[in-house]
């Protein structure tokens, strides 16, 4: 027997049986779920032809998605780290499988390179190479000359363009806490649909969002003890 997406062998709204007055159609063809795994390092996806030869991309192995900051307006390429919640199944997060609406942990270095950049505050550890800029020609030969070349170097114009973007700035207490932590990773939701569009893509938890996932992630553990 295949997969139907027919309702013909379901009751009906009154309780009552439907009689089936004909055999299954092609165009109520389900397919198996596609299952997609967390698998770090390995990106496995496959065309499906569907109805009127239009495709569908299966994914079946990821690591990695585009992730959006919402209250900056960017998004960045991060890593998946891990899978941590799933509200319809807990045997979906022991097995690593990434669905849409699953809370993921991603990989907080691209954006708080971003931050630096962006702002010059510094969010947790980061790489000395990423805090430098590339020095001008005639700066770095006027320093070699007099002896007192350093590798840390930052445009005047960037500064000033910090100072101006420090009076706007904002950074909710539970975001921050998140990249100052060691871990280095951040809580985010699966927005797509892996199986459909082979790309596992979402947005960075913030807020009211970021505490009922935190509590929820809690009371798991407390559960697991």
């Amino acid at each position: 027997m295949g997969i139907t997406r027919s309702r013909l062998h379901k009751k009906r709204v009154t309780g009552g049986k439907r009689h089936v007055h004909r055999k299954k159609r092609r165009f109520e063809m389900g397919r198996p779920p596609a299952m997609t795994k967390l698998v770090i390092g390995e990106r496995r996806v496959r065309p499906v032809r569907t109805r009127g030869g239009n495709q569908k991309w299966r994914a079946l192995r990821l690591d990695a998605g585009n992730y959006s900051w919402g209250s900056e307006g960017i998004a960045r390429k991060a890593r998946i780290l891990d899978v941590v919640y799933n509200a319809s199944n807990n045997e979906l997060v022991r097995t690593k499988t990434i669905v849409k609406g699953c809370i993921v942990q991603v990989d907080a270095t691209p954006f708080r390179n971003w931050y630096y950049k962006w702002y010059g505050v510094q969010l947790g550890e980061m790489k000395e190479h990423i805090k430098n800029f590339r020095k001008p020609a005639a700066i770095a030969a006027k320093e070699k000359k007099a002896g007192s070349s350093t590798d840390s170097y930052v445009p005047k114009t960037r500064l000033k363009n910090w100072r101006a973007r420090s009076k706007q700035r904002t950074l909710e207490a539970g975001l921050e806490a998140e990249f100052n932590s060691s871990t280095g990773r951040l809580l985010a939701r699966v927005a797509s649909s892996p199986g459909q569009v082979g790309r596992a893509d979402g947005y960075i938890l913030e807020g009211k969002e970021l505490e009922f996932y935190k509590k929820m992630l809690d009371k798991k553990k407390k559960k697991g003890k």
